[in-house]
Order: structure tokens, then C-alpha cells, then sequence
């Protein structure tokens, strides 16, 4: 009996699995090496940033663009990708997702331009939402709902540790081989990805669907506009472009844009790229808020602390990067616990202490990022962080898929995974924004592009550290205050039960 043939053809968010049969967890374990690999590329680059800058001869703008123009490549089509799951098969997304993943990677290294590099980065994102939503979608179509918490507990696991284990990885290869291998390191580890998933994951029964092109068109041209304005809005003294379109002018077009997004996905009476109607599960919609605010607060917190550790402190990108190993294996020792937790706890309980112990990791270490600051006091809020990261993954992408129609596994979880990649993008625009802003107060008019982060690529001078460093620390402090949002969503959250 195939794993299709498990999958309940109930509409409701019950039992999908209650037939015994092969495991679903081997599918899973393939296509977590694939989302594994595509997270990591989410942080990589924030301890490669000194380098890059270096290497293409760029300023920090350019090099937080590498990782906007990723995170906007990933998190615009990932509405529709996750219906051409539910189209064309989890299976066969999942594959073309990866390999044009990994050949874009092999494009990232081979190029010598900061244009190059964003250019190849955008068609890595397209590769990454391809394959993002179909890992969910497997899980909410394999696994029982009663059960499906330890499975989203190495869904959890996963994302978690992959922003962690980022940096670190990417300051080992910084160090050694150079930036250029943070990106060639994923070609082996992408096509052993691909041959292991090919093998190992299941064909699943498909849904046929009509495809919203209207919604699409409105949704990335709404995104950019208001990404676009958030990253450039300082560089530009939040005035006029170039003389050509004033910054709050995109920006209010970007909103505009996306309103009639929204009053398009309600007014559709074929298929809408948004089903609304997957919003009137409370715990459904109170996640969607949670995770935005958690990936706009992890993808922010990784451009300040690197910065910090390698341009006033004087640690190498390995050194700096290895600040991160306490989080890390703390969230790999609790994520079994925490998926066993996850079934048998009311999520409100689990979600909201973990996100409140990230964000007051955050603030923590704002308030002690200093010219001066022993490196075992950096490391006891990174230990708390390990506890927040480990206790907010799995059970909040739980709860998000407990109640999700079989029907539209795919588009419930495009729309979890774009809500929070789209709080990835505006965390990346807005810490780019508030950095350059930060560092315009302390180092009296050193910008970014006038010289501070443009030389930093060594330890700062003795006479400007210690304004760097408050401004990296107060830059610190958005992600944290980003997270409240999460943790009174959190707050929200209702028992398992109710249907969609």
C-alpha cells in the first residue's frame, strides 16, 4: 500500500494516516536535507558580510541586498508553488525545486560582481520556494494529526538550527577557503539531496487547481515596492530616488498594492492564491502572525551580532560565528523533548515561552554588547536563545497544520511559509535601515557607504568601537521588540480542535 493510499480523504484536519503501512519518516528525513540546506542560505551570509564586501568591493547595502533579493525571490512565489504542489505532486516540486537550488549556488561562487551575486541569489530563492512548502505539506498529508507533533518537531528542529548552524558554518568556510565556498559547499550536499529524495519520497495524489495570476502579479509587485523602500528609505535620507520617485511614496504604493491584493483574493470566486477562508482557524491565522514576527526577528539579529563580534571585538568569522554553538546545541538536545511536549501541552503554554525567552535573549545581549564584554557573557543569553529557538519551532508549525484541510495541504502551507519569509525580507530591509541609521548618530556622520562598514573588515579603531558597538547593540533591539508580537499571538492561541 502506497503512503497515498494511507492519507485519509476526510477535508477536515483528522487522522491522515490511521491505516498501518510503510513509515512516512524516511520521506521526511530526505526532504529535511534540502530544507536544511535552503535555511542555512537564509544566514549564511551575515558572517561572510565583511568579506564580501572585501572580495566585490561593495558596501554593506549591497551585501545585505544579497540576502534581500533571496529572501524575496523565496517568499513572493511561495503562494503558488504551494499550490503547484498540490497540482503536480509534492515529489516532483520538491526535486526541480532542489536542483535549480543547487545549480544557482554553483552560479553564487563562480561570480566576481555584487550584481552577479544578488542576480544568481534571486534564482537560488526561486529554487528555495519550490521546495519549502512541499516538506509541510508532506508532513499535514502522511502524519496523524494526533501525532503530527513529533514530525514538526524535526520540521521545527531544522529551521532552527539551520539559522543557527549558518554562521558558523559559513565563518569555517569564510576562514578557510573563502566566502566564495558558502555557496559551492551546497552543489555535493544538493545532489546527494536529490538522489536521496527521488528514492525516498512518495508520490501523493494530486488536486487539480486554476492558478490566480492576477494575485500573483499583485502580491510581488506589492512586496518589492514596500521591500525596496524599507532597505533603501535611509540610504536615501528617506527623501527622493535618484530624483525620481520619493522613498514614502513607494513605500505607501507597496501597501496600496498589496490592499488590492487582499480585496482581489476576496472578490475571486474561481480559486484565489490566498484561500481566505483557511484564516477562520484562529490558531491558523494567531500563527501566521508569530512566525512573521519570528522570521523577521532571527533573519535581523544575525547582520548586528556578526558586525559586533568581528568589527569591535576582533574575532575572525569563525570565532564569531562559534558565539552561536551554545543556542545551537541546546535547540538540538530539547527538540526531541519539545516534539514529544508538543502533542500532549496546550500550545499556548509552549509557543509563548519560547518566543518570550528569544526575544529576552535579545535584549540581553543588547544591553551587554560592549568594546570590553568577556566572551562568556555573550554566551549565557546565546544559551537562552537555544532554549527559545528549541520551544517556538515545533509546536507553533504544529498548530498551524493541526486543522488544515488535506485538500489544501500545499496552499496552507505556502501561505505559513510566506508569512514567514515575508517577515524574513522586512527583517533584513529594516535592520539594513536601522544599522545605517544607528551608526549615522554614533560615528557622527559615518555611514555604511561613507566609510565605517565599508572599511570594517578588521577590528575597529580604538576612538569609534565603542560607537559601533552601541549602535549594534540598539540595532539589537528591534528584533527583541519585534518578538512581543509573537508572544501575545501566542497568548491567543485556543486547544486543538476547532475546524476550519
Amino acid at each position: 500500500m502506497s503512503v497515498n493510499d494511507q492519507v485519509s480523504t476526510r477535508q477536515d484536519g483528522g487522522d491522515a494516516a490511521s491505516a498501518p503501512g510503510p513509515s512516512p519518516w524516511p520521506a521526511l528525513w530526505a526532504m529535511v536535507l534540502g530544507f536544511f540546506m535552503i535555511l542555512v542560505d537564509t544566514t549564511i551570509v551575515s558572517v561572510a558580510t565583511p568579506a564580501i564586501m572585501e572580495g566585490l568591493d561593495t558596501d554593506v547595502n549591497g551585501v545585505v541586498w544579497v540576502t534581500s533579493a533571496y529572501l524575496l525571490a523565496y517568499a513572493v512565489p511561495l503562494l503558488i508553488t504551494g499550490r503547484l504542489g498540490d497540482r503536480f505532486g509534492p515529489k516532483n516540486l520538491y526535486l526541480i525545486g532542489l536542483a535549480v537550488f543547487t545549480a544557482a549556488s554553483l552560479w553564487c561562487g563562480l561570480t566576481d560582481s555584487i550584481g552577479g551575486l544578488i542576480a544568481a541569489r534571486i534564482v537560488q530563492g526561486l529554487g528555495a520556494s519550490m521546495l519549502t512548502p512541499q516538506t509541510m505539506a508532506v508532513i499535514t498529508r502522511t502524519f496523524p494529526a494526533a501525532s503530527r507533533g513529533q514530525a514538526m518537531a524535526l520540521w521545527g528542529a531544522t529551521a532552527g538550527v539551520a539559522v543557527l548552524v549558518g554562521p558558523i558554518l559559513g565563518g569555517v568556510l569564510v576562514d578557510g577557503p573563502g566566502w566564495e565556498w558558502i555557496f559551492f559547499v551546497n552543489v555535493p550536499v544538493g545532489l546527494f539531496g536529490i538522489a536521496l529524495a527521488a528514492r525516498l519520497v512518495p508520490k501523493l495524489e494530486t488536486h487539480a487547481h486554476t492558478f490566480d495570476w492576477l494575485g500573483v502579479v499583485l502580491s510581488a509587485v506589492g512586496m518589492f515596492l514596500l521591500v525596496f523602500g524599507v532597505q533603501e528609505g535611509e540610504t536615501y535620507d528617506w527623501g527622493t530616488i535618484n530624483g525620481f520617485v520619493s522613498v514614502p511614496l513607494l513605500i505607501g504604493a507597496g501597501l496600496v498594492v498589496i490592499a488590492a491584493f487582499l480585496w482581489w483574493q476576496r472578490r475571486n470566486t474561481s480559486e484565489p492564491l490566498l484561500p481566505l477562508g483557511l484564516f477562520g482557524d484562529r490558531n491558523f491565522s494567531l500563527a501566521n502572525v508569530a512566525i512573521t514576527s519570528i522570521g523577521f526577528s532571527i533573519t535581523a539579529m544575525g547582520f548586528p551580532l556578526m558586525l559586533f563580534a568581528q568589527v569591535v571585538l576582533g574575532l575572525s568569522p569563525t570565532r564569531a560565528a562559534l558565539l552561536l554553538v551554545p543556542m545551537a546545541v541546546v535547540s538540538i538536545l530539547l527538540a526531541p523533548v519539545v516534539g514529544k511536549l508538543t502533542d500532549r501541552m496546550h500550545p499556548r503554554q509552549l509557543v509563548t515561552f519560547g518566543i518570550a525567552c528569544t526575544a529576552a535573549s535579545l535584549f540581553w545581549l543588547s544591553r551587554i554588547m560592549t568594546p570590553d564584554v568577556p566572551t562568556w557573557q555573550l554566551l549565557l543569553p546565546m544559551t537562552l536563545m537555544g532554549v527559545g529557538s528549541a520551544s517556538m519551532w515545533a509546536p507553533l508549525g504544529a498548530t498551524a497544520t493541526r486543522n488544515l484541510p488535506i485538500r489544501l495541504a500545499g496552499a496552507g502551507a505556502g501561505v505559513y511559509n510566506t508569512t514567514r519569509q515575508v517577515g524574513a525580507v522586512l527583517g533584513s530591509a529594516a535592520i539594513a535601515a536601522l544599522m545605517e541609521n544607528r551608526l549615522t548618530v554614533h560615528l557622527l556622520g559615518m555611514s555604511s557607504d561613507g566609510g565605517a562598514l565599508q572599511r570594517a573588515t578588521g577590528a575597529m579603531p580604538p576612538e569609534v568601537a565603542d560607537g559601533f558597538a552601541q549602535a549594534m547593540a540598539q540595532a539589537l533591539v528591534l528584533p527583541a521588540a519585534v518578538l512581543v508580537v509573537g508572544v501575545i499571538a501566542a497568548l491567543m492561541f485556543e486547544r486543538p480542535g476547532h475546524q476550519v
